[in-house]
């Protein structure tokens, strides 16, 4: 009979704490999706709204998405986890949950890029459009990419 002691506890991998979370999968994803998620909404801010509802949301799910994760990664470097088993599963919540979010919001930003080609001063916005789209559905990927990584750790 296999015995369940503080041994077999002692094989979880532990959280990693200041700059190791920087070199650990998935942890290593918080900034790209800082970053990228930022692009988005700069490059969303940067364009005249044609569609204010479909980018409005676009924008809340960027700019809250970047603050939660920057708080996220803080709380990583701080060591506030304490090396706790909810804090993976609330990781892996808080990115399938965002996953999910931001997946809407870079369909809407598609949507208002190719609504966005016609429109007045077309060229710039298009452009604008075209590239927060990118980077919504590579922050989109990234945030699944998360998730499903501390599913499988």
């Amino acid at each position: 009979m296999a015995s369940v002691g503080p041994s077999a506890a002692s094989t979880q991998p532990a959280l990693p704490s200041g700059p190791a979370v920087f070199k650990t999968i998935p942890y290593a994803f918080i900034l790209p999706e800082i970053l990228c998620g930022t692009w988005v909404w700069i490059l969303v801010a940067g364009t005249s709204v044609s569609q204010p509802l479909l980018q409005g949301w676009v924008m809340y799910v960027s700019l809250t998405s970047c603050l939660i994760s920057l708080l996220l990664l803080l709380s990583y470097l701080l060591g506030f986890h304490r090396n706790s088993e909810n804090w993976k599963v609330l990781d892996s919540l808080y990115h399938g949950a965002t996953a999910i979010l931001y997946m809407s919001a870079a369909v809407l930003q598609a949507n208002a890029t190719i609504n966005s080609e016609f429109s007045t001063n077309a060229p710039l916005n298009y452009q604008l459009n075209s590239a927060a789209s990118f980077f919504a559905f590579l922050t989109t990927f990234l945030y699944i990419l998360h998730a499903f990584s501390i599913y499988y750790q």
